[in-house]
């Protein structure tokens, strides 16, 4: 579908960049040209996706063991990629959720999904974006969204996510205003559920919602990893810079039928259920 060159001289940071849809766009990326970096907070997991994905693709791709809840590790992390070059693109995926009763959610689990989602995403567009504004070099931010924070309804069950997610969507916005006439564009994807390891069992976890949420889309099948992929490589592409401020809802129309995704599990699940579905302390 693409000219296999499209990403050729982009240097492109993904954070949450060594599994699910990160590596997808990775390995997307690798295929059409570009430089990536990814990063997360497990080194190990980084360098096995570096090394397999070098292997399919014969791309160059580099990890960086990040936490993007420190500020300060973010900065360094900036810093040694600039020290390599500098970024093109910026791919804010890292993420954190899971379904729960609001009114028991501990303090720390707030924490965590906002320090990853929101503050997270904030760090890494501040520290790409206040080099890119002071070279005035041309760059994209690619955030990614939920139908729930696209469509403004946030969402019964995952609201610390809701509440994260709302915020993304309004820098997204935001400075698509304020750093589009210096030449740095953001757009958002707001996938619906596609099935990776992980992220998927915790928030689907068992068979009987599944079907629920295959049952509320239009058309009856999740999206696939390869969908996604491709959608993110066109916008971070230069085939569509006058795209800016956008949210490409990719769910196959389910949105429509209600965007709050997880409104409907007090029908489903009992105290039994909630109870078994509780975080574990490891």
């Amino acid at each position: 579908m693409f000219q296999p060159d499209l990403l050729k001289h982009k240097r492109i940071l993904i954070t949450g960049g060594g599994t699910g849809l990160g590596r997808a766009m990775a390995e997307r990326f690798l295929q059409l040209g570009a430089v990536v970096y990814i990063c997360g907070r497990r080194a190990d997991v980084l360098e096995q996706s570096c090394k397999e994905l070098a292997g399919a693709t014969n791309g160059e791709i580099h990890s960086i063991a990040c936490d993007v809840r420190d500020r300060d590790a973010v900065d360094q992390t900036i810093d040694t990629i600039w020290g390599q070059g500098p970024l093109n693109v910026l791919v804010n995926n890292a993420a954190g959720n899971f379904i729960a009763r609001t009114e028991e959610l501990s303090p720390r689990a707030w924490e965590a999904v906002l320090g990853i989602v929101l503050n997270g995403t904030i760090h890494m567009t501040m520290a790409c974006g206040r080099r890119w504004l002071s070279v005035k070099q041309p760059a994209t931010v690619l955030n990614i969204s939920t139908t729930y924070a696209a469509a403004a309804s946030g969402s019964a069950f995952v609201v610390p996510s809701a509440v994260a997610k709302a915020g993304v969507h309004a820098l997204t916005t935001s400075l698509a205003v304020e750093w589009g006439p210096r030449g740095i564009r953001f757009n958002e994807i707001a996938p619906g559920p596609i099935p990776t390891e992980g992220a998927f069992s915790r928030l689907l976890p068992r068979k009987d919602i599944e079907q629920h949420a295959l049952d509320r889309n239009p058309m009856r099948r999740f999206g696939t990893v390869a969908e996604f992929a491709n959608l993110a490589a066109f916008l971070v592409s230069d085939g569509c810079t006058y795209i800016n401020g956008e949210t490409i809802v990719m769910d196959g129309g389910a949105w429509l039928r209600g965007a709050s995704g997880f409104g409907y599990l007090d029908e489903l699940l009992t105290d039994s259920d909630w109870n078994e579905l509780r975080p574990r302390k490891k």
